[in-house]
């Protein structure tokens, strides 16, 4: 009998185990899953008040203030700066250049160099942008325990692989979103034209 009460006490308690197993975890996916909405939020929010005061996608807004501070050597310096990859901020400058706010010109020190720099409309544009939420992103960064930088980094890794996205390119933020949207908007105006073209 007593034999029958411990291993159906066991039983119990493996169960209990299980469940608790199941359950445990949720305060700290709650806690993941807002921190996650919190931050993309401040991204999305500054991202869209730069395209719609400015006419520039948030990665640009910080590219753009990269070089306010001082103009880049390289494109793969600029990288080091934004955190990023070559390829991904090249997509930025070349949309930047495209808008003539940013040109690449003899190095000041050294005319046998190239360095990026902005135009006279690139900087007075930069004057008048907000701190992009990217840099303050860095610096939050910046300012935790190396330990838990390294811990921190190891999650988003394991989450990465766990969303099965280690793949895909991490090009900055939003800069796809909003070159499909003036895309898109280019393509309403150019419809509106026509048709008001075809009526007169």
């Amino acid at each position: 009998m007593v034999a029958n009460l411990s291993r159906n006490g066991k039983s119990r308690t493996r169960r209990s185990d299980r469940r608790a197993l199941r359950v445990s975890p949720r305060p700290d996916m709650v806690a993941v899953m807002d921190a996650l909405r919190r931050v993309v939020r401040a991204l999305r929010v500054s991202a869209r008040a730069a395209e719609r005061r400015f006419g520039i996608s948030g990665a640009q807004l910080f590219v753009l203030e990269k070089l306010a501070e001082a103009p880049a050597p390289s494109v793969d310096d600029l990288a080091e700066r934004t955190l990023t990859d070559q390829s991904s901020v090249s997509i930025v400058l070349t949309r930047l250049e495209a808008r003539r706010l940013v040109v690449r010109r003899p190095s000041e020190e050294d005319a046998r160099r190239v360095e990026i720099a902005l135009t006279p409309a690139g900087r007075a544009l930069a004057r008048r942008l907000p701190e992009p939420a990217q840099e303050r992103l860095i610096m939050a960064l910046r300012r935790l325990r190396p330990a838990q930088l390294r811990s921190f980094a190891r999650g988003l890794a394991a989450l990465v692989r766990a969303l099965e996205v280690a793949a895909e390119p991490a090009g900055m933020f939003f800069e796809e979103q909003s070159s499909a949207r003036r895309v898109e908007t280019g393509r309403r105006r150019r419809g509106q034209l026509s048709q008001r073209r075809a009526s007169d």
